[in-house]
């Protein structure tokens, strides 16, 4: 058959509005998901707000006080938009301590110095200044933090009470273990289990489920349990509105509420910030791309938690901070602007007015145990593997120990000292070793060459034979000034003396200072750049050889560029390989030889020669499965005609290795679809006729009135071609389901699928809009957008 390319004059209305005057704005427009996501949220932050409050010792309306001023005052004025704002578990130690010794009207007091002390420093823009600490010391001390609120909420869930401090708890446990209440245990034991178990229910019924959150299950179970069958356990207990607690004037040593307001202000910042540029990788990670949401503003988002400090403290409520825990929950949901933050808000004041006889049912060691568990998982894993990977993990531990031992600030600036340290003695150790191979003086210097190493080595330079040949391989980053002319004038005076010097970087590549020659030759090459082997440039070649006269002819010269040297363009890449990188991965790729590999996802793509999955992907060896064909297709299953390679890459990828999602990218002027395209009935047989035949639904859903022309970005594609390419990506998604590995993963939740396309001439990735858990997309290929390294490199 023959596609006939359709009327674009017919399409045309349906991107083309006619002329109308503009609608009035409406002022209090909510999106749907916006209101889904807000429910959520609150179902997360009102049992973590009571259990908050009751670790610190507050009233328990402060936490809901602070939830509630929180997700109004930072949402709507912060620079977070999705950021959800509220009592930190962070925060609990902090606050616990400044109850015990100044009370809590002081402690409110306190906390709207604070927020006074945020506002200034958003004034003064000094955000982005926060992500200079060290990841090691931010995650020490949140793991400080946890280490303390479970210690101190395990005597709860035993059945007693919490003493004043991390030592005083550890010493009284025997003591508690020996008398526990058996009935607070079991309640605990039953919301611990519930909390553990709840998101990994198995199965289509587990996946509909697990979108209850676990710790409103876990409580609410628990509030259940205890009321069926009358346990005799404390209860929540919410005080009339009436008789809430204001601030009153700061009571206590200047020295002493100073250093509270400090240390408020530290933890709360930091932990807001480092929250808000999480948050933004995670939208910049959905699957929509986070269109439409803005970039977090630093600034304005320590301007609004100032804001929400100080209207908290004046209310009653604890310290506000964004919180992880409930800002993944809102991204997760689905939540495209403010307005959810600032209704979860309203649910909790809803219900702080509405549902007291409900909430007053609940047994404080359900919530006890609740927080435990928060306490618990800010012990990440994950973060000690990271700061051990980057040699920081002195810096961790000393920093958990601080917060532990001593306090929040102490323990901060212990970490805070024991980084500088770390990185002093990284810079000035320097290792210099000599050695003679093959009659030549090997100088290895491993390390940052500093003013502090020149003595070692000029010391070590002039242990060298005068006249000698002589190899300096320099193994570090840095070099200041004193030891350049330290090194620079021993060379100058070795030269002299008739020996010769040769400086080398790790890889063994010589280090000089280009002359005038060099200088105006590399000009020339005004070709070169990083990626010039991709043009199958090699700077450096031997010119064409000049024409050869022989007895009065001239014969033509051989011709100069790819053609002439395509035969060592393989081998010189390799040998640059061999030189230059192979050093830089051997370790990875060993571990990986030792280990088996272990990748995240199938990339399934075209063999078109501009497609460089490792860039477009940001990825290593280890990281894709990859599967290349011409056209990016999945034959259906049973029609490939005795080559089943895909069916196999997926059956393995999928059974095998475990993948967690598959990727299919097409890609810009599609060769593959240009052939189908311009392919008819009447062609002669030929094998790529005979494997583009597999395109041929993707052919039909374009032609076809009962599926909607594929969108780029919003717009329509450019010709029959793009067009074409897009509704491939859709079709072969299609085709994925079809094999009985993929379904049965898809069902069970395990496994996701995802389309992409990459625009060769604008260097830009799209992804396919679409829920997969319906089995669905709208066709819609939306931008990929940068993110900005340097905000995220800390909430890595």
């Amino acid at each position: 058959m023959t596609l006939c390319t359709p009327d674009r004059t017919t399409t045309r209305p349906r991107v083309q509005r006619p002329h109308s005057p503009p609608e009035r704005p409406r002022r209090f427009r909510v999106a749907g998901a916006d209101l889904s996501a807000s429910i959520a949220v609150f179902l997360i932050a009102l049992p973590l707000s009571l259990g908050i409050a009751l670790a610190t010792g507050a009233p328990l309306q402060s936490g809901l006080v602070a939830a509630a001023v929180g997700g109004l005052v930072a949402g709507r004025f912060g620079g977070s938009p999705l950021q959800v704002s509220g009592p930190a578990a962070g925060l609990t130690v902090v606050t616990a301590e400044l109850i015990q010794l100044y009370g809590w009207r002081t402690t409110c007091a306190i906390t709207v110095l604070a927020g006074f002390a945020q506002l200034g420093l958003s004034a003064l823009r000094v955000a982005r200044s926060a992500l200079a600490v060290s990841p090691a010391i931010v995650h020490g001390m949140l793991a400080g933090i946890g280490v303390t609120i479970a210690l101190a909420q395990l005597h709860i869930v035993l059945g007693g009470t919490p003493q004043s401090s991390a030592v005083d708890n550890v010493l009284g446990l025997p003591a508690q273990v020996a008398h526990v209440h058996p009935v607070a245990l079991g309640l605990s034991a039953l919301t611990v289990a519930v909390l553990l178990c709840w998101p990994r229910l198995p199965g289509r019924a587990g996946k509909l489920v697990r979108k209850v959150p676990a710790a409103l299950v876990a409580v609410a179970g628990a509030t259940v349990v205890a009321t069926l069958a009358g346990l005799a356990v404390p209860r929540v207990d919410l005080p009339s509105w009436s008789s809430h607690a204001l601030p009153g004037l700061p009571e206590g040593p200047v020295l002493g509420i100073l250093a509270g307001v400090l240390t408020i202000t530290l933890v709360t910042s930091v932990q807001s910030l480092l929250s808000a540029v999480a948050v933004d990788k995670l939208v910049a990670a959905r699957a929509d791309g986070g269109v439409g949401v803005p970039r977090s503003n630093l600034d304005r988002e320590l301007a609004g938690q100032g804001a929400a400090n100080m209207l908290s403290g004046a209310l009653g409520g604890l310290p506000v901070a964004g919180v992880a825990v409930r800002s993944v929950a809102n991204v997760s949901a689905g939540a495209v602007s403010r307005s959810s933050t600032m209704l979860h808000s309203l649910w909790i004041v809803l219900a702080a007015l509405l549902l007291v006889p409900v909430l007053d049912l609940i047994p404080l060691p359900a919530l006890a145990a609740l927080v435990m568990v928060v306490g618990i998982q800010m012990v990440s894993i994950t973060h000690i593997r990271t700061v051990t990977r980057h040699r920081e993990v002195v810096v961790y531990v000393v920093t958990v120990s601080g917060v532990v031992l001593i306090g929040i600030l102490e323990g901060v600036a212990l970490g805070i000292a024991v980084a500088i340290a770390v990185a002093l003695q990284r810079l000035t150790r320097t290792r210099i070793t000599r050695e003679e191979r093959d009659g030549r003086h090997l100088l290895h210097v491993r390390g940052q060459l500093t003013f502090l190493a020149v003595p070692r080595l000029s010391r070590a330079l002039h242990q060298l034979p005068r006249g000698s040949d002589v190899v300096v391989e320099l193994d570090g980053s840095f070099m200041d000034h004193a030891a350049y002319e330290t090194l620079s004038d021993w060379t100058a005076g070795h030269l002299a003396h008739g020996g010769t010097v040769e400086t080398t970087g790790p890889a063994g590549v010589r280090i000089a200072e280009p002359s005038p020659a060099t200088a105006a030759a590399a000009a020339a090459h005004t070709c070169c750049r990083p990626w010039t082997p991709w043009h199958n440039h090699q700077c450096g070649e031997a010119p064409a050889d000049p024409p050869q006269e022989s007895a009065g002819t001239t014969e033509p010269a051989t011709p100069a560029g790819p053609r002439r040297t395509t035969g060592l363009h393989l081998a010189s890449g390799i040998g640059k390989f061999q030189r230059n990188t192979a050093p830089l991965v051997r370790d990875e790729l060993a571990r990986l030889a030792r280990e088996g590999q272990s990748p995240s996802q199938l990339f399934l793509t075209c063999a078109d020669s501009r497609l460089v999955t490792s860039m477009i992907t940001s990825s290593g060896p280890g990281d894709l499965f990859t599967v290349r064909n011409v056209g990016n297709l999945v034959p259906l299953p049973g029609e490939e005609s005795g080559d089943d390679s895909v069916a196999a890459a997926i059956e393995y990828a999928v059974d095998v290795l475990r993948v967690q999602s598959i990727t299919v990218c097409g890609h810009s002027g599609c060769g593959a679809m240009q052939a189908l395209l311009n392919g008819g009935p009447d062609d002669p047989p030929s094998p790529l006729r005979r494997w583009l035949r597999h395109g041929r639904p993707s052919l039909e859903r374009m032609a076809s009135r009962r599926h909607a022309w594929a969108r780029i970005s919003g717009r329509l594609p450019a010709d029959a071609v793009e067009q074409l390419c897009l509704t491939n990506v859709v079709q072969q998604l299609e085709h994925l389901r079809a094999y009985e590995p993929v379904a049965r993963r898809l069902a069970e939740g395990t496994l996701t699928l995802q389309g992409m396309y990459f625009h060769v001439g604008e260097a830009q990735a799209y992804l396919l809009a679409g829920t997969d858990e319906l089995h669905s997309y709208d066709d819609v290929f939306t931008q990929v957008m940068p993110t900005d390294v340097r905000e995220t490199a800390h909430a890595c």
